[in-house]
This record gives structure tokens, C-alpha cells and sequence, in this order.
């Protein structure tokens, strides 16, 4: 099997992957910044280990060389995709990375020309952002040809990591956002609620900018989409006194100080909270004469579905990959690919009838 990168090993979702590939008898090339942190997983792991920064381009080709494919772990992904995509696409290297960041899927997806010139594959999101309701939007729309509309409703039973935590932070003065029309349109932060039935009850969810805004139009072509998080109503609260101090929470001194308090006391969820969460993502498109389609994805906890998701795709991509450029994970690989991981179930109607 060929080689490929792990940028990011040292982190809180990319050890983990690094750890479950040596176990599934895959052999990553370990890389990131941290010389100390990588060369002594590299070396408790077994495998090679490459240092180098996102900040050098000559250091960071170097870095890839030879590889078939990176898998980029390393967030804030807003800030950190744009250089290994360039590198990526320098080198006629496949890129995979496990964002949930919008402006990075629209990035790459701006550059599928280019990427198809190269014979690159770029696909952002190979994580709980954006497998699993990718997936079930791609399949929605196949159920009910010519729907205008989806909603696609989120629950995460679980932590968030250090990474997580502090890529939301870069995010917080932003406000929320839906697909209208085919664009983006922001709105003000916890604005818009509903309730959806999830985990077995009705719970409250609210719009956020998801990264399927993205994905989901390029993967289904629809042009209204909303995407649902559910949260308790304190929370919701929460987001609503958040959305009135955007313009203090854009200020980087702002986000500096709170992604430092993140790094004092945000670990990340352990084995057992990984091992008894679970996730569900419920979807519904509609169509202009009324007629509508629901279905929903079962998965495990996000991060443990993320290392499942991540390295099944790095096999893929391995073994056969897709056509050049921008690609969604259903773009790639169908809306039933979610189905075949472990742990997960999709339940789609095959038709919406008459």
C-alpha cells in the first residue's frame, strides 16, 4: 500500500487516528510542528516521523513527498488547509482533512479546476464533519428527485476536544448561517429554533452554520438548506447573549485569551465517553408540490466515528480513488457509504411515492 501523511499526529483527533491505523495494519507517515510530541509517538508507534510547519513551502513539500495522500488533522483548519492544499496540489497529492469549517470547504471547492488539471483529489470533511449527513442528504435527494429544500438536525452525545473547542472559538463572533437561494446568508446566533425528534424524544435544536451549507448543495444541488444542532435551552440562551457581543468576540486578543483558557482546561472526551456516546442526524427534504422525504443516520460518538470514517476513506483513496477534484465523501463514494461503517445505520426511503 502506498504511503501517506498524518499532519496534525500530535493532536487530539489525529493521535487517535494514528493509533486505531497501526491497529487496522495501515502505516502513516507521522508529521506536524512538535518535534518532541511526534518523534515520541512515532517512535511508541513504530513509524516514521517528519517535522515541519505550515509556515515554510519549501519545508512543507518536503515534508509530503512521495506520499499518495495526506490526511490533514491539524485546526484551526481555517487557517491551516490553505497551505498543505498548495502543497498538496503542487505535488499532485490527494488531500483529506476532518474540517467542519464552511470557508474551507468553499475554498476547495473553488479550486476543482485546478485540482482536476493536477489529478488531485480534494476532500475536506472525512470526520463526523461532514460524513455522516452528507451521506444522508446525498440519499434524501436521490429519494425525492427535484427537492428544493433539506434540513438536516444534529445530535452529539459527548465532549469536545482541545482542537474543537478552540477552532468554535475563531467562530464565535461570526454568528449563525443558512443556504438561501443557493447562498449563504448569515443570521444573528441562536435565532432560529424548532423542535425534532432525536435520540427517541423531541428535542430543541437550533440553526448553526454546519459545514454541510457547503457540502450538502454541492453534493444534492439544493439551493435552501438549514442545518440543526440540538442544545439545551440554556444554552440556547447562551448563543443568543453570544450573538450580541460579536463584535468583542472577533477581536483576537479576545480569541487569543479564550483558546488560551481552552489549552489550561479542555482535554478532550476519554475512552469511555468515546466507547458510550452516540450520535443521530436526522434529515427532511421537501419539494414545491409538498412532497417530502425523512430518513436519519446512527453513528457512534463523533470523535470515535471520525477516526472510523477517516481511515476508511484513506483505504478508498488508496486502493481507488475517485475523479479529480473537489469531491464531498457521497460525491465520492454514495450516499450509502456511511452505512457500510461500523456502527452506523441509514434509514432512507427508497421512493417518496406518488
Amino acid at each position: 500500500m502506498r504511503e501517506w501523511v498524518l499532519y496534525g499526529a500530535n493532536g487530539y483527533t489525529g493521535e487517535l487516528i494514528a493509533r486505531q491505523a497501526v491497529s487496522e495494519g495501515l502505516r502513516p507517515i507521522l508529521a506536524g510542528r512538535d518535534a518532541t510530541k511526534i518523534g515520541r509517538l512515532a517512535g511508541e508507534l513504530g513509524l516514521e516521523a517528519r517535522v515541519f510547519g505550515l509556515d515554510d513551502p519549501a519545508a512543507l513539500t518536503r515534508g509530503i513527498a512521495g506520499a499518495a495522500l495526506v490526511l490533514h488533522a491539524a485546526g484551526p483548519f481555517s487557517r491551516t488547509s490553505a497551505p498543505m492544499v498548495a502543497a498538496c496540489l503542487e505535488s499532485k497529492i490527494h488531500y483529506l482533512d476532518i474540517t467542519g469549517e464552511i470557508p474551507v470547504f468553499e475554498a476547495c471547492r473553488a479550486l476543482d479546476a485546478s485540482a482536476r488539471e493536477r489529478g488531485v483529489v480534494l476532500m475536506p470533511g472525512v470526520g463526523f464533519d461532514v460524513v455522516p449527513s452528507d451521506c444522508l442528504a446525498k440519499s434524501l435527494a436521490e429519494a425525492l428527485p427535484g427537492a428544493t429544500r433539506l434540513e438536516l438536525a444534529i445530535l452529539a452525545l459527548g465532549e469536545l476536544s482541545r482542537g474543537t473547542t478552540k477552532t468554535m472559538i475563531e467562530h464565535l463572533g461570526e454568528g449563525g448561517a443558512v443556504r438561501e437561494h443557493g447562498r449563504l446568508v448569515p443570521i444573528p446566533a441562536g435565532s432560529r429554533t424548532r423542535t425534532v425528534r432525536l435520540g427517541g424524544r423531541e428535542r430543541l435544536v437550533v440553526a448553526v452554520p454546519w459545514g454541510d451549507l457547503a457540502t450538502a448543495h454541492a453534493s444534492t444541488g439544493i439551493e435552501n438548506i438549514t442545518t440543526w444542532m440540538s442544545f439545551p435551552k440554556a444554552q440556547v440562551r447562551g448563543m443568543r447573549l453570544l450573538g450580541l457581543l460579536g463584535p468583542l468576540l472577533r477581536r483576537k486578543s479576545v480569541i487569543k485569551a479564550l483558546q488560551g483558557l481552552v489549552d489550561r482546561r479542555v482535554t478532550g472526551p476519554n475512552e469511555q465517553v468515546r466507547e458510550s456516546g452516540s450520535s443521530e442526524i436526522w434529515g427532511r427534504v421537501e419539494a414545491p408540490d409538498g412532497r417530502a422525504v425523512e430518513g436519519r443516520v446512527r453513528a457512534p460518538e463523533g470523535y470515535k466515528f471520525t477516526v472510523i470514517a477517516s481511515l476508511a476513506i484513506v483505504r478508498r483513496m488508496l486502493e481507488a480513488p475517485p475523479a479529480a477534484g473537489y469531491q464531498t465523501p457521497a460525491t465520492a463514494f454514495g450516499g450509502d457509504f456511511v452505512a457500510s461503517l461500523p456502527g452506523c445505520s441509514l434509514t432512507v426511503p427508497d421512493t417518496a411515492g406518488a
